[in-house]
């Protein structure tokens, strides 16, 4: 292993605030799912993926990367494209909440985000660069399963339009 993977690698979470850790940290390991892109006329396209979290940065950090549709090569996804991204979650104690950057650089999609738990759920939220909003949740959380929708709002529109529901199951080791 290189001196930066062994540096950004970590084996588990930071001691310091590990209760606060978990919100995402239950998610490491690897992952299989089902992608299903909504377009706004109503079609929908379905295709398999993947989802690999691990912690990096002594533990003060989650990030993953997000494979839709896999193997590598495969067939455009219509309506949200193929991804091949990473997320960095980093827990802010001063807000007492998660700080979150996307990066999709194959499709020059950066997005970026503050979550929290909202009941059993994760709910994070931003704005794209054209100000539309953005609504990341994570639901139906189980040790080996999670749904995962992706929604959007334009300012001026009071009403949220799913763009991308996933469902995840683990791995099997």
């Amino acid at each position: 292993m290189t001196d930066f993977a062994r540096l950004l690698h970590a084996n588990g979470p930071n001691p310091e605030h590990a209760a606060a850790l978990q919100l995402y940290g239950r998610f490491v390991g690897d992952w299989d799912a089902e992608i299903t892109a909504h377009g706004s006329d109503g079609t929908k396209h379905t295709a398999p993926g993947e989802i690999h979290f691990g912690w990096v940065l002594e533990g003060r950090a989650v990030q993953d990367v997000w494979i839709v549709p896999r193997p590598a090569g495969s067939q455009a996804f219509p309506i949200a494209g193929n991804w091949y991204g990473t997320t960095l979650r980093v827990y802010d104690p001063t807000i007492d909440a998660w700080r979150i950057s996307w990066f999709d650089p194959g499709r020059s999609v950066f997005r970026q985000q503050i979550g929290r738990a909202r009941g059993q759920d994760i709910v994070q939220e931003g704005t794209t660069e054209a100000g539309e909003l953005t609504r990341w949740s994570f639901t139906e959380i189980t040790r080996d399963a999670f749904h995962w929708l992706g929604e959007v709002r334009p300012a001026a529109v009071s009403d949220w339009r799913l763009i991308v529901d996933v469902r995840a199951k683990r791995r099997k080791s």
